[in-house]
């Protein structure tokens, strides 16, 4: 079950907020563990057992840490034993078959694949949970002692399935407040939020996608020049309005039930280095690995090539979290790359000079989506140098024409303009309530009419 769904919206959303609403507070996170089973397991209902062990595991685990708090060598038992079921969950799931190809291909064995289906938001939740049992063992929150209230952080549909990356931390004070965690404003805000991510994945990432599939269908390798360049515009906007568009509704459900999630996005293309970029991306993630990876490696701490070494370390794990291919970890090292010259040299200058800034940025981060969406190395090499050799192929005439409009309103939405838009007439209902109206209304009838409505980050 996706946000972007005619059932989601009207059926399940709808008896679920009013089930919330009216039951008394204390029932209220045992109302949203349920729910969130339920949306977990529609669908996907076979790997229920593993959500369920998931939180029974690391519950259990932050107690026995708290219990023997002083004892490190206790305390570092009972962290083993969460980090070591949620990395070995994540990787039995999502690289086993990696492993066991790359295996019969250097050795030539014949070991056959297990073709397991990958657990939804398997990478999100492991990550989220393991951080909850860090930070208890490092004593920055206290271990919940309400597995009710624990499986609520753990299971919380809004951002079960592709985040954003909630710590503990962030709603541990609401997921134990009885009183004043829903308000009008709250929902009102909410609401606002949810219809404009829906109008971001539905209007605007569907419609500049549906460019990059046909380009994908024709072949990589046949295209033009310009298309290649197209393509890969319409992708870069593809995959930007579509998870930033359900992170956005994420944050906007989380406030219909009284939690603030972080903000994931912030116009990553209006960026002047990749070193902003990842700064305005996907920030949850990238505070995620800071946290919990490059600050205990020493992170600046210890000089320049030690700080080098931790962001290969950080930028490797990173490509390898988003997919068990090797363009992913390619990806990685690409983005590693980038920003250790910029660190050693590059970042002063661009500063001085942002419009070659912007320029080399979206360049960059275009050729890195390319790198990201290819899985065949060789196919991804012949789409790179279509983009740079200027060499015929299929016209983009006719997908330009096709197109415009779409990309048009895709870059104008990439930069502060809706931001500004929306700061300055949120609270004036003579504008905001037509357009939220307009915005959903399209939405649904674009998604009653079509069934192209891809969620990108299902695959990770």
């Amino acid at each position: 079950m996706i946000f972007s769904n005619i059932f989601f919206m009207f059926r399940f959303l709808t008896v679920v907020l009013l089930i919330y609403y009216i039951v008394p507070y204390k029932y209220k996170n045992g109302i949203i563990t349920i729910a969130s089973l339920i949306f977990y397991s529609w669908g996907e209902v076979k790997y229920f057992p593993i959500m369920i062990a998931s939180t029974v595991v690391d519950f259990f685990s932050s107690q026995y840490i708290e219990k023997n708090r002083g004892d490190i060598k206790k305390m570092r038992r009972g962290l083993a034993c969460s980090v070591i079921f949620n990395l070995g969950s994540l990787m039995f799931f999502k690289y086993t078959d990696f492993f066991i190809s790359n295996i019969n291909n250097f050795a030539g064995t014949s070991i056959p694949l297990l073709r397991i289906p990958l657990p939804l938001g398997i990478s999100f939740y492991t990550f989220q949970t393991m951080s909850y049992t860090i930070d208890v063992y490092r004593g920055k929150v206290p271990a919940e002692k309400n597995i009710i209230n624990f499986s609520a952080f753990v299971t919380m549909f809004p951002q079960l399935i592709a985040g954003p990356i909630v710590l503990y931390s962030d709603i541990n004070e609401k997921l134990n407040t009885h009183e004043g965690r829903i308000t009008l404003d709250g929902i009102n805000e909410g609401i606002k939020l949810f219809i404009f991510g829906l109008g971001k994945k539905v209007l605007i990432a569907n419609n500049v996608g549906a460019l990059w599939t046909d380009i994908e269908t024709m072949g990589f390798g046949v295209v033009s020049t310009p298309l290649a360049w197209l393509g890969i515009i319409a992708y870069s906007l593809q995959i930007y309005f579509d998870f930033s568009g359900y992170s956005l509704m994420a944050i906007g459900l989380g406030k219909m039930l009284g939690f603030d999630f972080p903000q994931n996005f912030n116009l990553p293309y209006i960026s002047k280095s990749v070193t902003e970029f990842w700064r305005r991306w996907h920030m949850t993630l990238s505070g995620w690995f800071r946290e919990y990876v490059y600050i205990p490696l020493g992170g600046n701490r210890k000089g320049l090539k030690r700080q080098i070494l931790n962001m290969l370390v950080v930028w490797f794990l990173t490509g390898f979290w988003h997919g068990a291919d090797w363009n992913f970890m390619l990806w990685g090292l690409y983005y590693f790359a980038l920003l250790a010259i910029e660190k050693m040299f590059l970042l002063d200058w661009l500063k001085k000079h942002p419009v070659p800034a912007r320029v080399y940025a979206l360049l960059t981060i275009a050729v890195g989506w390319a790198i990201f969406y290819i899985t065949d190395l060789g196919m991804l090499g012949r789409f790179i140098v279509k983009m740079f050799s200027f060499s015929g192929g299929i016209s983009a005439g006719y997908y330009f024409r096709n197109y415009f409009v779409s990309i048009l309103v895709g870059i104008l939405c990439s930069t502060p303009l809706t931001i500004r838009f929306y700061e300055k007439y949120k609270n004036n209902n003579v504008v905001m309530i037509p357009v939220l109206t307009a915005i959903f209304l399209l939405s649904v009838a674009y998604l009653v009419d079509s069934t192209y409505n891809p969620f990108i980050y299902f695959r990770f």
